[in-house]
């Protein structure tokens, strides 16, 4: 199945980028692009279409308030914000509003087809990263920027986050991953860690699903336990199928709830 998708952002040479990168990939239809939450209403009462990109920072009209006005006026579009603002309050208030995805600009081409297929089935996708530091704020263990859910005081003004997948903060991520007990060994299913793990899960099942809840991609995964991204999304597939889960979200509480990992930890 197609899907069609709206393109929402002010920066023209993003926008147009966008408007290329999806034209690319198959089974993604772009239907129009807008530089504002007001045109990006009008195109979606015209085009109906399945997902809109939005960034959150635009004139006239922002993305939370345009997001929340698509969702109540055409609740069979979903939406995904793709923003390199990744402070706790835009991440809240996206989310209240109704985004089904929260991606950052540093997303590759197949992240954002997976996010736009994700949300299409119902489900959520978000950004590692972010996804970690949701938890945290969740659980009260810190790791935020200090923003509280609704009803609570925010936090500071938001700051954009312009990290690239290949920054050197991912390096450190990988680097610190390795590190990791039982990272970095061939995949022959030795223990990482004492005890069995939880729900029949193999030793390196356990171990990606560690660094799933530290906020590590696919491809951070199979640089830290040098083994293949395929191999990588086998075992997550297989983790999901045994820990019940069917996202990342779920499968980082199945985490923090079995004591695979410590939420103290990223």
């Amino acid at each position: 199945m197609t899907a069609r998708v709206l393109v929402v952002d002010d920066q023209a040479v993003v926008r147009d980028g966008l408007v290329l990168l999806l034209g690319l990939l198959p089974d993604i239809e772009v239907v129009g692009s807008a530089s504002d939450g007001e045109a990006a209403l009008r195109l979606v009462a015209g085009e109906r279409p399945d997902v809109v990109l939005m960034d959150l920072r635009m004139p006239r009209m922002d993305g939370v308030e345009a997001t929340r006005r698509i969702r109540a006026e055409f609740p069979d579009t979903q939406v995904v914000v793709l923003t390199t603002y990744t402070d706790d309050e835009s991440v809240f208030a996206a989310l209240r509003a109704g985004a089904r995805g929260f991606l950052t600009k540093s997303a590759d081409a197949e992240e954002i087809a997976r996010a736009v297929t994700t949300v299409m089935n119902g489900d959520a996708q978000l950004d590692p990263g972010v996804q970690r530091r949701l938890l945290n704020t969740v659980t009260g263990t810190g790791g935020g920027t200090g923003t509280a859910p609704p009803g609570e005081t925010p936090g500071p003004a938001a700051r954009p986050d312009h990290r690239s997948r290949f920054s050197p903060r991912h390096a450190r991520e990988a680097a610190r991953a390795r590190r990791t007990p039982g990272a970095g060994t061939p995949d022959a299913g030795t223990s990482s860690g004492a005890g069995t793990p939880p729900g029949g899960l193999t030793p390196r099942e356990a171990e990606v699903l560690r660094l799933i809840a530290r906020g590590l991609s696919n491809a951070e995964i199979a640089a830290a336990l040098f083994i293949g991204e395929a191999t990588v999304k086998t075992h997550i597939n297989n983790l999901f199928a045994k820990a019940g889960v069917r996202d990342r979200a779920q499968a980082v509480a199945y985490a923090y709830r079995t004591g695979l990992a410590d939420p103290r930890e990223g």
